[in-house]
């Protein structure tokens, strides 16, 4: 049980360290806020889009895929997203941050610390890089529709509720107009990250394309013959986490807490407890009492990463990117994350107990 600790431990605490690394150098004004604003444009426009192409594009060697494990991760995303929408319109009556804790509801940070955390619980990682490759885009999408349904482009304090300085607490905000199908649709399309989603499977068809028609050989692949190409991309990838991550704890405001205690407690119970219970336990009824859903021990490493880990990294800057409450999306990044150390770790206590997984 030790050795699962210290997984999970090691899964996680990275994170909090360096947002705790980008916390004391903005409190010792090494970093200012426009290094902050600028670095969240950077890993919005640029970094992410650039992990997620690579991610699907290295993950997806063929389409020979297990559809049983595909189909079940989006249906239970999407049942996920379907009952935080509920909890966050009955959580909070601010616009701003309905989107922010709906996003947390469903949406892990499975690209970033989930396939490693597959990884070292001895899990089938080709499973996991198969469900990355749908997951991902899931959330990417679904996280624009939460980010875009409860905010305009143009919010502003209602009427009569004066400064939220002067209070002491946050004004509540109402839209000027509320987004259309066709704008939720236009802001699937132009976003960063569904871009980058996009690139991934269109290089992926390219190759599949040539695989079939060539018999199985693949003339031309992007890390082949564009391998300068390739380099670059991977390399901007690999800063993706760290920098978004610094970034990240720049923004972080400990007294901030004090104004969305209750938001911060809802979201974060349901990322790292409701979300893995829903997850993992249908998975378990599943294989117990139906013949649809069989799952084997090498599987269940993948639910837990899909459904236990911390709200994704990039949650944060896409909601100060969308008009969202980004000081919100930015506490649940953190809370979740030290509070999923423990979550993780019964999670796979639980499972040994029952047979259900070998670590």
């Amino acid at each position: 049980m030790l050795d699962v600790f210290i997984t999970s431990l090691n899964a996680v605490v990275p994170i909090v360290l360096l947002i705790l690394l980008g916390y004391l150098l903005r409190r010792f004004n090494f970093l200012n806020d426009g290094f902050v604003s600028v670095g969240n444009k950077f890993v919005f426009k640029v970094c992410l889009p650039c992990m997620l192409f690579v991610n699907i594009y290295d993950s997806m060697d063929s389409f020979d895929i297990d559809w049983t494990v595909v189909i079940y991760s989006v249906i239970i995303i999407c049942a996920i997203f379907a009952l935080g929408l509920l909890t966050a319109v009955l959580t909070t009556k601010q616009n701003k941050r309905r989107g922010v804790i709906l996003q947390c509801t469903f949406r892990s940070n499975f690209a970033i610390i989930g396939l490693v955390l597959v990884e070292r619980l001895g899990g089938d990682t080709a499973i996991a890089g198969i469900v990355s490759a749908f997951s991902i885009p899931v959330f990417n999408i679904l996280a624009v529709v939460a980010l875009s349904i409860f905010v305009s482009g143009e919010e502003q304090p209602a009427l009569g509720e004066g400064s939220p300085e002067a209070a002491g607490e946050v004004a509540q905000v109402r839209p000027a107009h509320k987004h259309s199908v066709g704008q939720i649709l236009l802001n699937i399309v132009k976003n960063p990250l569904i871009i980058g989603v996009v690139l991934g499977l269109v290089f992926v068809g390219i190759r599949e394309l040539e695989r079939a028609v060539c018999g199985g050989e693949v003339p031309f692949r992007f890390d082949n013959q564009l391998r300068f190409l390739y380099e670059a991309v991977t390399d901007i990838k690999s800063i993706a986490s760290p920098l978004a991550l610094v970034v990240l704890g720049g923004q972080f405001k400990f007294s901030a807490v004090r104004g969305m205690t209750k938001e911060i407690i809802v979201a974060t119970a349901w990322r790292i407890l409701l979300a893995p219970l829903i997850g993992i336990g249908v998975a378990v009824l599943l294989d117990n009492y139906t013949d649809w859903f069989n799952v084997s021990n090498a599987v269940y490493p993948t639910l837990i990463a899909l459904f236990g880990t911390p709200v994704a990294v990039s949650s944060a800057i896409m909601a100060g990117q969308m008009n969202n409450d980004e000081q919100l999306a930015t506490q649940l990044v953190v809370w979740t994350s030290i509070c999923s150390v423990v979550t993780i770790f019964f999670t796979v206590f639980i499972l040994m107990s029952c047979g259900l997984l070998t670590v």
